[in-house]
């Protein structure tokens, strides 16, 4: 068997004969020859798909991304508006004590009501200034609050101003020798413990002593040393029941181990005036006073103001 191949052009005539062996193999060449081009073809094709889809896999991919970002913003933010309002529902709460104790020490101490009027809203005024772009930006939520906190801080501004007042006045409606602290914190009983370095009576180990005791009977008077704004007056770590009264110009005492207490924070008591009644509630060993004088914020030996003469 044998392959005939003729080619005639312009005259010329051309031929070949090959046999079964070179025909099979010239065959088998054109075969690879046009699969090898489908194949590239369908290669090319799918990669240039490839090419054009990688893209918008790539921006999907960024996108879903941005978008965990977002949420991760959003839900951080939430959490520090919510902090933010907790924080500013603290501060409100503090407001109406401080505007209460203000209104309580107006009265006890007979000022007019247009002089120191807690309950009404602070008087402030100033120009009005436009607001930027910049400022305009602010979201609704986060200028609120930045408008409350703004207005809560004018407000304690303003109270700690007629508080300052406040006390100027009762200085001057004279009880200025009243505030001098002076005597004992109880009408008797006997000083037990000193101010100072001591064995504590519960671990047995050196221990600094922040004022002086008076052991007494229980139910013994516990006095005021001095006239004064009571500022605590309730149950106290390692005091007990406690009662603290600020005399003004930094000088505070305070009288702990209490059985109970006949006078709540606001009250102004004066010199000699019955504020509790001595117990022994507390860390404690028995019916005792404990008596601290602070000047400004540190305790201080009390022993010399127990002993000096009252004016």
């Amino acid at each position: 068997m044998s392959l005939l191949i003729q080619y005639k052009k312009s005259g010329y005539e051309l031929s070949w004969e090959l046999g079964f062996r070179h025909a099979f193999f010239l065959l088998l060449l054109l075969f690879s020859l046009a699969y090898g081009s489908v194949y590239s073809y369908k290669l090319f094709t799918k990669n240039d798909l490839n090419a054009h889809s990688t893209p918008f896999s790539q921006s999907k991919q960024q996108l879903a991304e941005h978008k965990a970002i977002l949420e991760q913003l959003q839900a951080k933010t939430q959490a520090e508006l919510a902090a933010i309002k907790l924080k500013l529902a603290e501060l409100q709460t503090k407001a109406l004590r401080v505007n209460a104790l203000g209104e309580r020490l107006a009265d006890n101490a007979k000022l007019q009501k247009d002089e120191f009027n807690f309950a009404l809203p602070v008087a402030v005024g100033g120009p009005a200034e436009a607001l930027n772009d910049e400022q305009m930006q602010i979201e609704p939520v986060q200028h609120q609050l930045i408008e409350e906190m703004q207005s809560l801080l004018n407000d304690f501004n303003e109270q700690e101003r007629q508080l300052s007042l406040l006390e100027s006045v009762m200085l001057n409606h004279n009880i200025s020798d009243q505030i001098y602290i002076s005597g004992r914190p109880a009408n008797s009983g006997w000083l037990s413990s000193y101010y100072g370095m001591r064995k504590d009576p519960f671990s047995g180990l050196p221990a600094h002593h922040k004022g002086i005791d008076f052991a007494g009977k229980e139910g013994t008077k516990v006095i005021a040393t001095g006239a004064g704004v009571v500022t605590w007056a309730e149950q106290r770590y390692g005091y007990g029941k406690m009662v603290e009264i600020d005399h003004g110009n930094g000088f505070k005492t305070r009288y702990g181990h209490n059985k109970e207490l006949l006078v709540s924070v606001g009250d102004i008591v004066t010199k000699g005036m019955q504020i509790a009644k001595m117990g022994s509630t507390g860390r404690s060993t028995g019916p005792h006073v404990h008596y601290e004088i602070l000047k400004n914020g540190k305790q201080i030996d009390p022993l010399k103001y127990v002993y000096r003469k009252s004016r």
